[in-house]
């Protein structure tokens, strides 16, 4: 069973030498043949949107388990190995790490023009892609950067997106799975899941089934007149430097009281933090947004120039003026791999353990003979 999460590693520097990453890339290829062989091309993406088995992967071609660069070597690694036979494997790799990343909608692109894809199915996967890069860098705010995005998918047009964040202060990483079949709905609990060393705390996050009330009231903000939204806005201007004593406003017939944010979490919301200064292209956004009046948050999330910023505006309005308090957990998960022999982050789980051995194993028989 997948655990919804994400996980995080040590931030890594310098490069893969050649030696290394060539025998990654023959053992990668050789194993994706066996496993599409055996279970078919959708079970092989179906397991990169795991992380314990994506990470188990990693360590089986030999790259350090707790480090940043498996994410980033691997991908990259498994890309060159189905290079030039992906037609014969049913499986297409696009993205990657820094520039490459910004390049998977053109990549996405280029292969349904040389399979011959519908227009809709090609647009849906360079949609999906989008949209998993969208949310895990303005819906998940927990304070790490995306820099690599990987878009895995095959003939059938099931899809899998591995992407990873980077927080530079803590000096970490952070890894970010999607699968397709587990994505219901793609700004409502969507990820795939994995595993994590650490959480972090007052995280802003929209993507939790908690927060739903906030994006409704979010998406209802921006359905209304540019100058009746201005009017929330400039109160919280007005009152949220310093929101640090109980205060009692007046809005319309309703007195509205301010709670004190020595004491609560609320205190750490990222707008509260920028003193919720005057911003021109805010406004600039905000009024696009009312002006088009995206019907779900899905759509307003997918507007071009909606980033963090915005989606913190609109969650402080709406907590702060209307009382839809948004989920402030950290989606990570405490379960790095098969856990601990010292029970930490949790007693070993000999079950799933012994399955993936098996699994593994049985591939590199295969592989030998």
């Amino acid at each position: 069973m997948i655990e919804r999460g994400i996980a995080t590693f040590g931030l890594d520097t310098g490069k893969c030498p050649k030696w290394l990453f060539d025998r990654m890339v023959k053992l990668g290829r050789s194993m994706i043949e066996v496993i599409v062989a055996e279970e078919g091309a959708e079970e092989f993406v179906k397991r990169i949107g795991d992380p314990v088995w994506f990470q188990s992967l990693g360590t089986v071609l030999a790259f350090d388990w707790n480090a940043s660069g498996l994410t980033t070597i691997l991908t990259a690694a498994l890309k060159e190995a189905v290079r030039d036979r992906e037609k014969d494997l049913g499986i297409y790799i696009c993205g990657g790490k820094g520039k490459t990343s910004r390049r998977t909608p053109e990549e996405i692109n280029n292969w349904g023009d040389r399979l011959g894809l519908a227009d809709e199915k090609v647009n849906s996967l360079a949609y999906n892609s989008k949209m998993a890069a969208k949310v895990d860098s303005a819906l998940v705010q927990d304070g790490f950067q995306i820099y690599h995005h990987s878009f895995f998918f095959t003939d059938s047009g099931a899809w899998t997106v591995v992407q990873q964040g980077m927080n530079a202060d803590k000096g970490t990483a952070r890894r970010y799975h999607w699968h397709s079949q587990s994505v219901k709905d793609l700004i409502n609990e969507p990820h795939s899941g994995i595993a994590s060393q650490s959480k972090m705390e007052n995280v802003l996050n929209m993507t939790a089934e908690e927060s739903g009330k906030n994006r409704k009231i979010s998406t209802d903000l921006v359905s209304q007149n540019f100058n009746v939204l201005m009017k929330d806005i400039t109160l919280l201007r007005k009152y949220s430097s310093p929101l640090s004593q109980m205060a009692e406003i007046s809005v319309g017939q309703q007195r509205l009281k301010f709670m004190n944010l020595e004491n609560v979490e609320f205190k750490y919301h990222p707008v509260i933090q920028e003193n919720f200064s005057k911003s021109k292209y805010l406004e600039k956004i905000l009024w696009e947004l009312c002006d088009r009046q995206p019907e779900n948050y899905e759509k307003l999330l997918a507007m071009e120039g909606v980033g963090p910023k915005t989606i913190r505006a609109l969650a402080l309005v709406s907590e702060i003026i209307y009382g839809a308090k948004p989920s402030y957990e950290d989606p990570a998960r405490y379960s790095f791999a098969h856990g601990g022999k010292d029970a930490t982050p949790y007693p070993v789980d000999k079950e799933t353990y012994d399955q993936t051995i098996e699994k593994l194993r049985s591939y590199v028989r295969k592989i030998k003979n």
